[in-house]
């Protein structure tokens, strides 16, 4: 038997697809549903390590855990990573192919959609549910040719659709007719019904407009569901905002917000703890005084380390530790704080060789093969500075921490003797400076369990943090995006639509 399809498009980018299929993950779970998560296509420099050694989104990783599996590669398999304003890395069932140009994946779709639904039948014939994210808005006509990740695979697969719209960016009635009326009949056909995201207000004052818009459409609206403040939910690729307020006695952090910045989901913990402020500093912007300065991990290293330069990041580094700050590199940014960073088959960019920021006695060469792990071990911060040194972090040493590697870079020097985590199978990872001011890492996550995020903190300057369990408070955020669905939406017609009502919890 195979699974009910049940595909989310969206008005716009950021309409509110992700939410909505986690909730409806979640929500169809409790149901005694088996269900999977889907995105045929994804373009995003987030991504998750999979169990079964590849990359997806993080979205879908998200989602994977409202469905209570494990992330696995045929979740997403065609991922877009941008590497420049005009091409992307190209990953297919979880490992790079290539490197594309617009024209140039535009010519290989046919074999990408081979690759995708080979995906979908693996997935239908082992679920009982599955729920689909498209990507941006199925009414871009201009990418509707061999389109494989919105209406080109419901098409494809036969499946319904729900359309949803963010009202809290205005004109949400403009959004759902205009989306209508630039599909085809056939695509305008498979769609069952409108879900309006982030409504705040009166539902009284919105009834004429809905009641409008399923007499102007003759679609159903299946509900509105209200702005949830406060999801701890990872952001699909956008840099997520940052308070603006005055530090006042907490620890701060701050992020360059690289051209090509990847992973920055890595900052979410340090975003949700009550006693950091942490701030992503673009261009154009003087880099704050802070305690901690983090480079974090980037798609095309050597091009965002010349930003660095350019826009004075370089000379503020040395400014801030001359004051005592502490600097952390995550895998790109790890990287830049090394010697010199060597792209020889110029996989990211053009070939060639750039000097480092010179902070840690290591040097990086990129090569083809993209090392991918999930990971444990312990913090070894510390483990070979001399205990008479007041500047050794010795109180996070030996702090259990877990994580991913997403990295291409091979790196080597005779920094690695004083590794920042001791890896469970063996190997090391980072690197220390001898003065515990300056640390590598290529472990994305590594703030993510409790212990490991206070271990960090105390290491920062930071010694009476409160604890802060990040998984725990994004599982709490799933379940309120599920409680909203059982309160807001039409479960029976949903329910329908999944076949759940032969499921019991």
């Amino acid at each position: 038997m195979s699974a009910h399809v049940l595909m989310v498009q969206g008005c716009t980018s950021d309409a509110g697809k992700s939410a909505l299929v986690t909730a409806l993950c979640r929500w169809a779970r409790r149901r005694g549903a088996r269900v999977a998560p889907f995105k045929p296509q994804n373009m995003a420099l987030n991504s998750a390590v999979t169990v079964d050694g590849g990359e997806i989104g993080r979205a879908q990783a998200v989602q994977a855990q409202a469905c209570g599996v494990p992330p696995h590669t045929d979740f997403n398999p065609v991922l877009l990573k941008p590497n420049t304003d005009t091409g992307a890395q190209v990953i297919v069932h979880g490992h790079a192919v290539g490197n594309m140009d617009a024209v140039g994946y535009h010519d290989y779709k046919r074999v990408a959609m081979e690759a995708v639904l080979a995906s979908h039948a693996r997935l239908a014939a082992a679920h009982d549910v599955l729920l689909v994210e498209g990507a941006g808005s199925p009414a871009e006509i201009n990418l509707r040719d061999r389109d494989i990740a919105n209406m080109g695979y419901a098409e494809a697969v036969d499946c319904p659709v729900l359309l949803v719209a963010d009202i809290d960016r205005g004109g949400v009635f403009a959004h759902l007719v205009g989306t209508l009326a630039l599909l085809s009949p056939s695509e305008r056909a498979r769609v069952v019904g409108f879900v309006i995201n982030r409504f705040r207000g009166d539902l009284a004052l919105l009834q004429p407009g809905l009641d409008w818009l399923e007499r102007e459409t003759g679609k159903p609206v299946l509900g509105v569901l209200p702005y949830l403040h406060g999801l701890h939910l990872e952001a699909e690729d956008a840099l997520p905002r940052t308070a603006d307020a005055a530090a006042n006695g907490m620890l701060r952090v701050v992020v360059p917000a690289l051209p090509r910045i990847s992973n920055h989901t890595d900052f979410d913990a340090l975003r949700t703890h009550p006693q950091v402020h942490l701030q992503f500093v673009g261009p154009g912007q003087v880099p704050p005084p802070a305690d901690l300065i983090v480079l974090p991990g980037s798609k095309s290293t050597r091009a965002d380390l010349a930003w660095l330069r350019t826009h004075g990041w370089e000379a503020a580094i040395a400014r801030h530790l001359r004051y005592g700050g502490k600097v952390l590199g995550i895998c790109g940014g790890f990287q830049m704080l090394g010697r010199a960073v060597h792209d020889l088959h110029g996989l990211e960019g053009p070939a060639g060789s750039s000097v480092g920021l010179g902070w840690l006695d290591v040097e990086t060469t990129l090569a083809p093969h993209k090392q991918l792990h999930t990971v444990q071990g312990r913090l070894a911060l510390g483990d070979t500075v001399s205990p008479d040194d007041v500047h050794a972090p010795t109180s996070a040493a030996g702090v259990p921490i877990r994580g991913y590697e997403i990295h291409c870079g091979v790196t080597t020097g005779a920094g690695l003797a004083m590794p920042s985590v001791r890896l469970d199978d063996g190997r090391m990872d980072g690197a220390c400076a001898a003065d515990g001011q300056v640390v590598g890492t290529y472990l994305h996550g590594l703030f993510d369990a409790p212990e490991a995020l206070s271990a960090w903190l105390r290491w920062a300057g930071l010694h009476d943090a409160a604890p802060l369990d990040l998984p725990v408070l994004r599982d709490a955020s799933i379940d309120r995006l599920a409680d909203a669905v059982e309160q807001h939406l039409d479960t029976h017609r949903l329910a329908t639509l999944m076949g759940l009502h032969a499921c019991t919890p």
